[in-house]
Formats: structure tokens, C-alpha cells, sequence
């Protein structure tokens, strides 16, 4: 078990899936001796797809070194394909992190600046495909580690996620005691809940929907990425 001082690094930036953060966020408030940095251009509030704000702890330029860096989901990670500044950041943080994750599209993101290049990765289902445009392996998996890249699939799959790292970071039993304690135990409604489960339709229609939204922006920031790594 370590219980060194721990400092979790996050990526925050306008139409972030709150739930993508603040799942995880929830069980890393409880990892023993950690600090959470929230980390953007500035320290105003930034804007949730749920309508509400999170404040920022600390700025891209003035951050601190990062044992775990995460990046949350949403569909403001596609706008980071072409904010160089964020995926410096990235690629700054990653050089001396021990843990590179993520949640959701989160993982466009750490493929755009060129960390999940021949990496075994999760995402949402409906954006998982265009993962090979970046060089990654997708897997349609919950949570998928592969060296030290540990990837969240879709919004809810964040906790499943945090508590995989916890596990890693401090062993087993505190990682189930954090599962306890947040009573994470679900019972959903409706066994709806993936594509796998679901009329093959429907879930063909949102991947073709994704796909031709988004599309057009991945091939360019992977080609940006693949001209640069020549």
C-alpha cells in the first residue's frame, strides 16, 4: 500500500461531461493523502454540459507536476484538438506522470497530443472507433489499463474507473472500503444500459450520427499528430 502524498491532475475546459469528473472526483476525495488540481487557461468558472460551473485550482501555465493526470469527457474535448496549449499540457504532465487516464472522449484527447499511440484505450461506444485514427487500439471494455494508460468507457464507467486506480495506486482493500463508503452499488432500472443490451438500431444510428459529426475533426488532429511525428 502507498500512502505517499498524491497529486491528481485534471484537464478542465468548457462542455466537459460533469459527471465524467465528478464521478471519479468523488472517489479521489477520499484516496488517502491526495490533492486534486483542476487545471485550465484561467481561473474563471468553466462551464459543464449540466449547465452549472466548476472553478478551476491552478492554470496550464502555473501547474503542478502530476502523479496521476486525468482527463474528463465531453464534447468540448474535440475543441482541444486545436488548442495547442492544452495538448502541451498534456504532454508535459505525461512525461513524469505515473498514471495517464482518462474518461469518456476523454482519451481524444490524450491521443491528440499523442499518448495513446499504440496504447490499448476505452471511450464512450459511440465515438470508440475513430480511436484507430490516432494509432490507439480501441477496446470496448469498462475500463481498460495498458502499462500505465488506464481509460474509463462512457460518463457512469468514470467511478468503475477511479476505483481500478485506487486499487492500483493504494491496494484492494482501501479501494473497496472507498467503494463502500460512496455506497457504489447500482441497481439501474432499466438493463438498457450499453450497446450490447440495446436495439442495434438505435445504437447504430447514434454511432453513425457521432461518426459524421466528429469525423472530420478527428482525421484532421490525427493527421496533425502523424505529420508532426515524422
Amino acid at each position: 500500500m502507498n500512502l505517499d502524498p498524491l497529486s491528481v491532475v485534471v484537464l478542465m475546459f468548457p462542455n466537459v461531461t460533469q459527471l465524467d469528473f465528478t464521478g471519479p472526483a468523488q472517489v479521489f476525495s477520499r484516496f488517502p493523502n491526495a490533492r486534486v488540481h483542476l487545471a485550465w487557461h484561467s481561473l474563471d468558472p468553466v462551464p459543464t454540459d449540466a449547465g452549472w460551473c466548476i472553478v478551476p485550482t491552478t492554470t496550464l501555465e502555473n501547474w503542478p507536476a502530476a502523479d496521476v493526470l486525468f482527463v474528463p469527457g465531453g464534447a468540448g474535448t474535440f475543441d482541444l484538438f486545436t488548442d495547442q496549449t492544452a495538448l502541451d499540457f498534456l504532454r508535459r504532465q505525461a512525461a513524469t506522470a505515473r498514471w495517464i487516464t482518462s474518461v469518456c472522449t476523454g482519451s481524444f484527447a490524450l491521443a491528440a497530443a499523442g499518448l495513446l499511440t499504440g496504447y490499448r484505450a476505452t471511450s464512450h461506444w459511440a465515438s470508440l472507433q475513430m480511436l484507430e485514427e490516432f494509432g490507439a487500439v480501441p477496446v470496448s471494455n469498462r475500463v481498460v489499463r495498458d502499462r500505465n494508460r488506464i481509460t474509463g468507457a462512457g460518463v457512469t464507467s468514470g467511478i468503475d474507473f477511479a476505483l481500478v486506480l485506487a486499487a492500483e495506486v493504494y491496494g484492494d482493500e482501501i479501494a473497496r472500503n472507498i467503494q463502500l463508503a460512496i455506497e457504489y452499488d447500482p441497481e439501474p432500472p432499466f438493463d438498457h444500459g450499453s450497446p450490447a443490451k440495446a436495439d442495434p438500431q438505435i445504437v447504430q444510428e447514434i454511432i453513425t450520427a457521432t461518426y459524421n459529426l466528429r469525423a472530420a475533426a478527428v482525421r484532421n488532429a490525427a493527421d496533425t499528430l502523424l505529420a508532426a511525428e515524422r
